[in-house]
């Protein structure tokens, strides 16, 4: 059994996972700081100097009572909030991470796909009969329409 569990563990596809998931977390940490440092100041401030981070709804005051400056504020007040804010940078982190992976990742290898289909040859699947000239299968001996005998 630890052997078959050895095996298991040492097989390509489990370290290639293990290497892919350790990156994609690397990557997602990349893109939200990308989107938390770079992306949103601007857009916040085109739109009124406002912190996405720190938008949301008060359901609940907690043992200070607000207004709350940041979501960091009521949270530490003990607020029962609604942190729409966050939501949207997680949109946003989402969708950029989308993005990448479909413009450098997908599209990439379905151009490489395409160009290794096209240059495979095409062998046909059907043949014409010469007595009734309707199409048959390759490996058809018989024509199925006219039932004349066909030779190879």
């Amino acid at each position: 059994m630890l052997k078959d569990f050895k095996a298991f563990i040492i097989r390509g596809n489990v370290v290639d996972l293990a290497v892919g998931i350790i990156i994609g977390i690397a990557f997602g940490a990349i893109v939200a700081s990308f989107v938390n440092d770079i992306i949103m100041p601007p857009i916040g401030l085109g739109l009124g100097q406002i912190d996405f981070s720190n938008l949301m709804i008060v359901l609940k005051e907690g043992s200070i009572a607000g207004p709350y400056a940041s979501l960091v504020a009521a949270r530490e007040a003990g607020a029962t909030v609604i942190a729409y804010g966050t939501f949207i940078n997680a949109i946003i982190n989402f969708l950029i991470i989308a993005a990448v992976v479909f413009f450098f990742v997908v599209r990439p290898i379905a151009r490489l796909h395409a160009r290794q289909k096209a240059a495979e040859p095409v062998t046909p699947a059907t043949k014409d009969c010469p007595f009734c000239a309707t199409a048959i299968p390759i490996k058809a001996t018989r024509c199925p329409n006219c039932t004349s005998e066909l030779s190879s």
